[in-house]
This record gives C-alpha cells, sequence and structure tokens, in this order.
C-alpha cells in the first residue's frame, strides 16, 4: 500500500522516451492489466490498436498536431470505444442488436478509458513512462480511415509507453475541496476559483487562464474539434437521428452533416425554402417546383429527401 501511495504521489507524464523497446515479457503484462479493467455488464466494449508500423504512426502524429512521442516511444496504442465487436456477437448467435447509440457511446468510452487506465498504470509500475495523446481527434477522420475503423469503433485517445528519457515533477491539481463534493454538488464561489487559477498558475508561465482559454474558449481547440469528432460520431452509428449507412450516402455525394440539425441546416443552403416532418412518419423539401419526400424517422425521412434531390451549389 505505501508503494502504491508513493506511486501516486510521484507520477507525471513523460513526453521524452529513449528509442528501446519494451523489456522482453513486458507487452504481455500491460495488456493482461487491459484485460482485467472493470467493464459493464462484461461486454467490454473497447479495442486497444497497437501501431508498429513506422509509416502509420508518422501520419498518425502528423494528424494529430504533431505529437514526436508517437514516433518515439516504444509502444503506442489508440485505445478504441467498440461497438462493433459486440454487435458481431449478438448477431452471430441470431440476435437483433437493440438501438442505443448514445449509452453505447457512454459505456465504450468508459470501457475505452477503464482499460487503457490500467495499462498505463501497469506501465508506469514496470518503470516506464505513459502519456496520453488527446491530439487524435485533431484528425479523428483521417485517423479512422487510415487504421480502417469499421462502424461502431472510433478512436477515444492514444496512448504512448516507453523507457523515459525525462524525470518531469508531478503537475499540480486542483483542490480537494473542489473536486470531491459529499451529498451535493456545492455553488463555486469567486474566492475558490481565483484560488484554483493560483494554484494552477505553474502550468502555464504564471497564467493557468491562458492554457484554459486556448483549448476550452470560444475559437479554441476544443470548437474546433467538435465537428469533425460529431461527423465521424454520426458516420460510425453513434446518432440516434440518422442511419450511419445514409449519412455514408449524403457523403458520398458531398453532402455531409453530423446530425440532423445539420441536415436541416443543409438543405436550407441547398435553396429548400420549406421543410415538413408529418407524424406519419415523413418529411417533405419543396423548392419550387420540385418537392422531395422521404419515409421514417425526422433524420431518416430527411436524408433519404436530399438523397433524392440533384446536389447544387450551396447558397452562401
Amino acid at each position: 500500500m505505501s508503494d502504491l501511495l508513493a506511486y501516486y504521489q510521484r507520477r507525471a507524464s513523460v513526453r521524452k522516451f529513449k528509442p528501446e523497446p519494451l523489456r522482453e515479457g513486458d507487452l504481455e503484462k500491460l495488456l493482461l492489466a487491459a484485460q482485467r479493467a472493470p467493464t459493464d455488464a462484461t461486454a467490454q466494449l473497447y479495442s486497444l490498436l497497437r501501431i508498429s508500423d513506422p509509416g502509420l504512426r508518422r501520419a498518425i502524429s502528423s494528424h494529430s498536431g504533431q505529437n514526436p512521442q508517437i514516433e518515439t516511444c516504444a509502444e503506442f496504442f489508440l485505445v478504441l470505444a467498440d461497438v462493433h465487436r459486440l454487435r458481431r456477437l449478438v448477431e452471430h448467435r441470431g440476435g437483433r442488436f437493440g438501438h442505443w447509440p448514445r449509452t453505447a457511446a457512454h459505456f465504450a468510452i468508459v470501457d475505452a478509458v477503464l482499460a487503457g487506465s490500467a495499462l498505463a498504470t501497469m506501465a508506469e509500475n514496470l518503470g516506464y513512462g505513459i502519456v496520453w495523446i488527446g491530439g487524435v481527434l485533431n484528425g479523428i477522420r483521417q485517423i479512422s480511415a487510415l487504421c480502417r475503423l469499421p462502424e461502431g469503433v472510433f478512436p477515444v485517445a492514444g496512448l504512448c509507453v516507453g523507457v523515459p528519457d525525462e524525470a518531469p515533477a508531478p503537475r499540480p491539481r486542483l483542490r480537494r475541496e473542489l473536486v470531491v463534493h459529499e451529498n451535493h454538488y456545492p455553488t463555486y464561489t469567486p474566492e475558490q476559483l481565483e484560488q484554483a487559477y493560483a494554484d494552477m498558475a505553474p502550468m502555464a508561465r504564471g497564467d493557468w487562464y491562458r492554457l484554459l482559454e486556448r483549448y476550452f474558449a470560444q475559437g479554441g481547440t476544443m470548437e474546433k474539434r467538435e465537428g469533425a469528432y460529431q461527423v465521424l460520431l454520426a458516420r460510425q452509428g453513434f446518432d440516434p437521428d440518422l442511419p450511419a449507412a445514409l449519412l455514408a450516402e449524403l457523403e458520398a455525394q458531398g453532402r455531409e452533416a453530423g446530425s440532423l440539425g445539420q441536415l436541416i441546416q443543409r438543405a436550407f443552403a441547398q435553396g429548400f425554402r420549406s421543410i415538413q416532418f408529418h407524424r406519419q412518419g415523413h418529411a417533405w423539401i419543396e423548392k419550387e417546383p420540385q418537392a422531395y419526400r422521404g419515409e421514417g424517422a425526422p433524420g431518416e425521412a430527411l436524408a433519404q429527401a436530399l438523397l433524392q434531390a440533384p446536389e447544387e451549389r450551396l447558397i452562401p
């Protein structure tokens, strides 16, 4: 127990690795740890994609915002949310897979993070360094295509493991009263928020807000990632309003969308003046003198109608 406490007191992410492989037998230990992680309802809604091809590593690094550690670490994994395998298992025995896309994304992300965290903890306890790569979301669609991810699978993060070539100090964390609560969620006071900035100041040369602004404010990194992430998840079958097959047909015609709202915007941008959804289960889009009809739930019906309409220049 004291060793585990010391581990958490000193742990820090490593971004510089020596050009050395893992010791013999250690990869098996990492994968064992990942597979022994908790999982909801025994479903194991994750996969680990071990990237050993140097060229593929370079490509993933370039699409993730140039993270050189992807190329230099001993082992690089894409940690994947994966519902594809579960669907295949259910259908293999003659079952019909349920329609629960948002719940599927939730539990698949949880399973992926639990498995990746178990692998990372084992690696660090064996003396290796690790770092998570959230930057794979910068090029999530390109990386998914490069790795041939089927419907029902998407990247959650990258994970580098290797022999460390640095010994970074642990980074600061928020005070416990800001992240651990009891019974009810609190209202943060201005004093607590300012104290948080003071505690985290070493993260960004004395001004933590600069880091938060770069990532999370309007125009920041997360906002830029959102569109591609939304489109990929819908295309992979995780949007309850839109069938992935219809989205693929639209994308093949250059009519990309990641949500029902985006489909509506696209219809108006193509000059359609009226969109009507009927309780009987169909939709009309009209642009005099043409009108097109689709059947099914709103997203499915609208997608069908747009597929019937000739593609036209978008109205600025």
